[in-house]
């Protein structure tokens, strides 16, 4: 069974050599690595061009014209000419078995289209080491438990996976594609989740093992979705590929649950009217009144998107 590794950049050189030096120490070695990179981004194309970098990978470098992870993400489909589509960010680095577990897994079980683990998340000098046991579900309501970067427990069926690390048998993928649909001038927030809901809805098994694992340097991002100072429009393009996910990947009766449960309630990052009026009576009231027109303004435009 061949598995490529595929792994999308953009201005982060430092972060993909992390990256590429944790393949390189792989127990089993990958038998493709496809990095994927902006044509103009000549820093990363430097990095690339060093031995030193690479090494002794079976490296294809694939130059994609648009902007955004999700055409990143297609072009590297298209690239790639693994059995097994074995997904990571620049920003992480694969512990030495993952590769040979995601192929065990693969080989092991024909029903598995999709493989998630955990993503050991370094921030601020330390990781963070929670646990819990429920990952990777989407509730009745909507509601979206990711949990990734904290599951124990053994291996398990989920509903969705996390982008920093997800792998794909091409057989489930077929014509599937990340969605160009969704919002964003980079990290296009929730184009993991659509993805995974495709290949479920397709009718294969979707796995989360959390000693399939990579460690995680969340990095800095060059859009208006920063992870220090997230913008109403981050927030408002979030909300839209949220709701545009929802209302196509979830039954009718489902769907319109989710909605007027983020309506009426949502979250701390989707607020729903109980959220806003709570936060009219506390100090952040301006700014989370703020941030919940962002969110409904989303949500009403991809529910026209798809009336």
């Amino acid at each position: 069974m061949k598995v490529t590794v595929l792994v999308p950049t953009f201005r982060r050189p430092a972060d993909l050599a992390r990256c590429l030096a944790a393949l390189q120490l792989q127990q089993r070695a990958p038998d493709e690595v496809v990095v994927v990179a902006r044509a103009d981004d000549d820093a990363t194309h430097a990095c690339l061009r060093d031995p030193a970098v690479t090494g002794n990978l079976p490296l294809r470098v694939a130059p994609v014209a648009l902007p955004g992870q999700v055409a990143a993400l297609n072009c590297g489909l298209d690239t790639a000419t693994g059995d097994v589509i074995a997904i990571t960010d620049d920003d992480a680095a694969p512990r030495a078995e993952w590769v040979q577990r995601i192929a065990a897994a693969f080989a092991g079980d024909a029903r598995l289209g999709a493989l998630g683990g955990r993503d050991w998340v370094h921030e601020r000098g330390r990781i963070l080491d929670g646990s819990r046991p429920l990952v990777g579900k989407l509730t009745p309501s909507g509601k979206i438990i990711g949990n990734h970067h904290l599951g124990v427990g053994e291996a398990r069926e989920v509903d969705l996976l996390k982008g920093a690390n997800m792998s794909y048998r091409r057989a489930a993928i077929g014509s599937i594609r990340f969605d160009a649909r969704l919002r964003g001038s980079g990290a296009q927030v929730h184009n993991d989740m659509a993805f995974s809901l495709s290949v479920k809805n397709a009718g294969w098994k979707l796995v989360y093992d959390p000693r399939v694992a990579v460690d995680h340097y969340p990095a800095e991002r060059f859009d208006e979705d920063r992870r220090d100072a997230q913008t109403l429009t981050a927030v408002r393009n979030a909300a839209y590929n949220l709701h545009l996910i929802l209302r196509e990947k979830l039954p009718p009766l489902h769907r319109e649950t989710a909605w007027w449960w983020y309506a009426l309630v949502g979250t701390r990052v989707y607020p729903g009217l109980a959220h806003a009026v709570l936060a009219l009576l506390s100090k952040r009231g301006r700014s989370q009144w703020s941030r919940w027109r962002a969110v409904r303004g989303g949500a009403h435009e991809a529910r026209r998107a798809l009336s």
